[in-house]
């Protein structure tokens, strides 16, 4: 029996942990179709980042709604896409971390999120999600290392407060089949081995072949 083609692949994970290298390796090795966050084009980043309880409401919705056409879009679509970060992030990572820090209003909080809710009805779960969990440190690291202008003022509390919503989020995901990478172990951004291991991994999950 030939397994059914997966539709829809996404890949989660903190600033710094990879998910955009990882994104782009997959995409070439399986022939499937990346989908990247689009930063370059966001026109509320700049204005988020020089005045957080301002934007931080509009930046989230902008976010929604950009992941949302990109669902819909993968479920129109006849291939296979990997995506570069899921719709669940924003909701239950972001938008609740803006509003615990008092960089959302719990006016705005509560719209939001019963806003997703009622989104996340009308769209299917990833065949598989992949979560690359990593520790601050290699998260900063990794931050330092791209060197990108607007996440060079981003804390160290800031990215623990995130790290810690994440891991209750993978906790008690039940969307559909997970699969998580260590990526404090895993390197597999500069190491062909350890990038085997995460498509054998892959593998067994979408074609159980082992």
């Amino acid at each position: 029996m030939k397994a059914k083609k997966p539709k829809h692949i996404a890949v989660a994970g903190n600033i710094g942990a990879g998910k955009t290298t990882l994104t782009q390796q997959l995409s070439k090795h399986y022939k499937w179709i990346p989908q990247f966050e689009d930063v370059e084009n966001n026109p509320y980043l700049n204005d988020f980042y020089e005045d957080m309880p301002r934007w931080s409401f509009q930046l989230q919705i902008y976010f929604l709604q950009s992941r949302l056409s990109q669902l819909i879009e993968i479920h129109q679509g006849t291939e296979t896409v990997i995506q570069d970060r899921t719709i669940y992030e924003d909701a239950h990572i972001f938008a609740p971390n803006l509003h615990e820090m008092g960089l959302m209003t719990k006016r705005d909080f509560d719209n939001y999120f019963s806003f997703f809710q009622t989104l996340k009805a009308t769209v299917k779960p990833p065949d598989l999600l992949i979560y690359i969990q990593a520790s601050v440190p290699t998260l900063v690291g990794q931050i330092q290392k791209r060197g990108r202008e607007y996440e060079e003022n981003i804390r160290l509390d800031y990215l623990k407060r995130l790290n810690e919503y994440y891991n209750k989020w993978i906790d008690a995901y039940k969307e559909g089949p997970l699969l998580i990478i260590n990526g404090d172990q895993n390197k597999f951004g500069e190491n062909d081995e350890d990038l085997g291991k995460v498509i054998n991994l892959v593998d067994a999950e979408l074609f159980g072949l082992f």
